[in-house]
């Protein structure tokens, strides 16, 4: 029987597809550490995990049995993407499901700072009456910068200008600007403008220390700083130093660099303390309908490409999709892109007495993967030739 452990309480939904589709399914609230995890995965065939888990080469190494990864989340820094298909083990995220939750939670501390209504709270519960306009501001007529323009950065614009916001973005890549957002040249240009930053970029290396004291600098003094997106890309230190001085009016943080692995762990951060800093667990995108959605859209890849080998929207693998015969025997074939592979897939088949009845070839980089579907049923021979040849990653035979 296939197995699957599912970390990090994830919703049920992604339990309760896989159960459906066959899997012996194993959950566990926590993240858990690199020797824990090499242990867990001893025959298991798939892993899920969130933000928390790390999955290393060396973990890859020692799992022999595993198949595939699901990212319970957006982000997939905490994956060692190329060790990953350089064993043949495909990694699926969810780069769509908890957008909404994101821009929502954004939308709302963007509120809450510029109306300081944290502050306002916090003197309530300390029993002072402190009814003042002082520092308190509408959201309407003031510039929001984004910072990454991607599935959030996106809807968080159109949100935005429907409150009277005006937007300027910078990103890396050519971006289709929406409504009436304007795309800034530079990261600097967007400081100089915005009254409010928000950062909302992917987990890459060349994003680590981003935003750091000479960013903070270039902000309007009394602005208003978001970041929802990685807790690396920013130097916190600076970040607090900002706040003191009054030069950043306002911030909130939900990701942090280090994290702590279990609800209820002990958290430390520089930030804490700070007047009209929001600190939220690394909990943007997680509300109940984003943790189900993402549930089962990526339980729904993990089960299809075990069932299938279809590859659509994984991270780290070529991406294949083959409509299949309900008679037909399909080898998926992950290999080194080297010259000659397919050639050599269609002689041993030939070879065989194997008529292929549908063949899909695509590369990513170095892994190339070839899906075919045989009229019937392939000799283990086949199946013997292909997987010692010495470009093989991964073969099954699904039948």
């Amino acid at each position: 029987m296939l197995r699957a452990l599912l970390l990090e309480n994830l919703h049920p939904q992604a339990k309760s597809i896989l159960e459906d589709a066959g899997f012996e399914v194993t959950t566990r609230t926590g993240a858990l550490d690199e020797s824990e995890l090499v242990e867990a995965l001893q025959g298991v065939h798939i892993l899920g995990i969130r933000s928390k888990t790390h999955v290393s080469a060396a973990v890859l190494e020692q799992a022999p049995d595993l198949v595939a990864i699901g990212a319970y989340c957006i982000g997939t820094n905490q994956i060692d993407l190329a060790a990953a298909a350089s064993r043949g083990v495909a990694t699926f995220n969810a780069p769509f499901s908890n957008t909404r939750s994101v821009v929502e939670v954004a939308i709302a501390e963007i509120i809450a700072l510029t109306r300081r209504l944290t502050e306002f709270d916090r003197s309530m519960h300390d029993g002072v009456w402190n009814k003042s306009a002082t520092g308190a501001h509408e959201v309407r007529g003031r510039t929001l910068g984004i910072v990454g323009y991607g599935n959030i950065g996106t809807q968080l614009s159109v949100l935005a200008e429907n409150l009277g916001m005006s937007v300027v973005f910078y990103d890396t890549s050519e971006k289709l600007a929406l409504g009436n957002a304007r795309r800034a040249a530079s990261l600097d240009e967007v400081l100089e403008v915005a009254d409010i930053v928000t950062l909302h970029v992917d987990g890459r290396g060349g994003n680590a220390g981003l935003f750091g004291e000479k960013q903070f600098a270039a902000m309007r003094p009394g602005a208003v700083f978001l970041n929802l997106s990685r807790g690396f890309v920013v130097d916190y230190a600076a970040l607090r130093d900002a706040v003191v001085s009054g030069h950043v009016s306002g911030a909130a943080v939900d990701v942090f660099p280090e994290e702590p692995k279990r609800k209820g762990d002990p958290f430390e951060s520089e930030l804490r303390g700070l007047p009209n800093v929001i600190l939220t667990p690394h909990t943007g995108g997680s509300t109940e309908e984003a943790q189900e959605a993402i549930g089962q859209f990526v339980s729904n890849k993990l089960r299809d490409y075990l069932a299938t080998g279809s590859t659509t929207l994984s991270v780290n693998l070529p991406n294949v999709a083959l409509d299949r015969r309900p008679d037909a025997h399909r080898l998926a074939y992950l290999h080194r892109n080297v010259p000659g592979v397919l050639a050599a897939v269609n002689a041993t088949l030939a070879e065989h007495g194997v008529n292929i009845e549908g063949q899909l070839l695509s590369t990513r980089g170095e892994i190339g993967y070839v899906v075919t579907d045989a009229g019937a049923a392939v000799d283990p021979a086949v199946v013997e030739a292909l997987a010692s040849r010495p470009e093989s990653v991964r073969l099954r035979l699904l039948t």
